[in-house]
């Protein structure tokens, strides 16, 4: 019997202040800027994708964004939202089931396009969470998935490491660990996906100051969610000399701070026999070292 996987994040923390963050309206004006960009680039991938996906599934995205660029797609098709929570789902032109991304409530091959945006990175078991979308593709069905990679938000971990280690005298975990891009693309191996591709996308958004990124983070639901955070607030102190250790180590010429969001992209597809298959070991036509010879000319 296997173990359970270790508990990082507290789920329903997650939840209550994704509904918290949605119930209030537009507190951030653009807040949602990452997942609208991420549903951007879903869209354009899925334009050279040249097939038609009878049914599509967006999982678990912390706004209807990607399920909405689904739903446009042209080819026609179904498309399902799991939403995280009710007041994230979202309407227009697709269905929605509220549900948790590491307990899929998806029957096994019923979906042919499963896409997850900004999600999976804040699971708590996410090879298992891979394996449930891999069995609920259809065979040669397509999954897409953005995830916040390592370098995110580094600029603001090690600001608040740097201040509450001279104020404080230690360290409490403030910004969730992210994985890095080769790792990511082991799990999908893992998971069973075939012809598995990973890339990385940065993007550096910039802020008046410390305090206006933790209150956009917040307005979108991505304050700190880890199961060993503090459960004290956060000292004054500490927050004035993280402002000042940010604005020391990552402002602009201008003043304003800079602030890296990493998204890794996972694409991969549930196995079918019509896939290419790696060359059996002895089947080459021609030996590597022939291949190698300099030929006239080189050097």
């Amino acid at each position: 019997m296997s173990a359970a996987p270790p508990q990082i994040f507290d789920r329903a923390l997650l939840a209550a202040r994704l509904d918290r963050a949605w119930r209030g309206g537009g507190d951030r004006p653009g807040a949602d800027f990452l997942l609208r960009r991420a549903a951007d680039e879903l869209a354009e991938r899925l334009v050279l994708v040249k097939r038609a996906f009878a049914v599509a599934v967006d999982a678990g995205a912390p706004g209807p964004h990607a399920a909405a660029a689904l739903a446009a797609r042209s080819g026609g098709g179904s498309t399902l939202r799991l939403a995280p929570t009710a007041a994230s789902a979202g309407s227009g032109g697709f269905s929605v089931v509220v549900g948790d991304l590491e307990r899929l409530p998806l029957a096994a091959e019923s979906a042919d396009l499963v896409v997850s945006l900004l999600a999976l990175h804040q699971v708590n078991d996410l090879p298992g969470a891979m394996i449930q979308i891999r069995r609920a593709l259809r065979p040669d069905g397509l999954f897409v998935a953005a995830l916040a990679g390592g370098d995110t938000l580094t600029e603001l971990r090690q600001s608040l490491t740097i201040a509450e280690s001279e104020i404080s005298g230690g360290v409490s975990p403030r910004v969730a660990p992210f994985a890095a891009a080769r790792a990511l693309g082991g799990l999908l191996q893992r998971a069973g996906f075939a012809l598995p591709v990973v890339d990385v996308d940065s993007l550096v958004a910039r802020y008046a100051d410390l305090f206006a990124l933790m209150h956009d983070l917040r307005a979108f639901g991505a304050a700190n969610a880890l199961t060993e955070r503090s459960r004290k607030p956060l000292r004054r102190a500490v927050l004035a000399r993280a402002a000042e250790v940010y604005a020391k180590r990552f402002a602009d010429p201008d003043g304003r701070l800079r602030a890296t969001f990493e998204t890794v992209w996972l694409t991969g597809w549930a196995p079918h026999e019509s896939q290419p298959k790696p060359l059996r070991p002895g089947s080459a036509t021609a030996r590597l070292a022939d291949a190698l010879k300099p030929r006239e000319g080189d050097r």
